[in-house]
């Protein structure tokens, strides 16, 4: 998207953009850290408040997520849209991006850990996988079941992680 089309969209100048937001990369990093408080915390207090067990927690994860995909707002994650254009390694935007995936992760490990699960870092990062895999599927197919499909095979991860304690 370009400069023109942004400072329309906004009804503001290019002068009282650039005044605010110094290049583009300035106003998507804002743009990102804006988004991902607010879909943090939407996502974090919605798997909390839905769910009683911690079982459930973990799989509601990708309830949640259908719930997400469900909508007729849903154009994928504004991260990883961002990142396939922002691909450089160790820029401002592309660590934004990177550091949002690890609290989704690092949220993910906190379930692990309250539901007992015995190695709760490497559950989390196969849900976490599921979970992106999802994301993209459910973008690309435009079907909001890749989230029930992925919660399938949480489940079966989840049943065994919690098995083996």
């Amino acid at each position: 998207v370009g400069i023109d089309l942004i400072v329309k969209q906004a009804g503001v100048t290019k002068k009282t953009m650039y005044h605010h937001f110094h290049s583009k990369d300035e106003l998507i990093l804002a743009a990102l850290q804006h988004h991902g408080g607010l879909s943090k915390n939407d996502f974090m207090n919605g798997v909390k408040n839905s769910f009683s067990t911690p079982k459930e927690k973990l799989l509601g994860v990708f309830d949640l997520a259908h719930t997400w995909f469900s909508d007729n707002k849903f154009f994928g994650c504004m991260f990883i849209n961002v990142i396939g254009e922002y691909s450089q390694p160790n820029t401002p935007i592309r660590n934004v991006c990177k550091e949002y995936k690890s609290q989704i992760r690092q949220f993910i490990v906190v379930l692990a850990k309250e539901a007992g699960v015995k190695e709760p870092e490497s559950l989390a990062t196969t849900l976490a996988i599921l979970l992106e895999g999802s994301i993209v599927t459910a973008q690309v197919s435009g079907n909001p079941e890749s989230a029930t499909e992925a919660k399938k095979a949480a489940k079966i991860l989840v049943n065994a992680a919690l098995n083996n304690n």
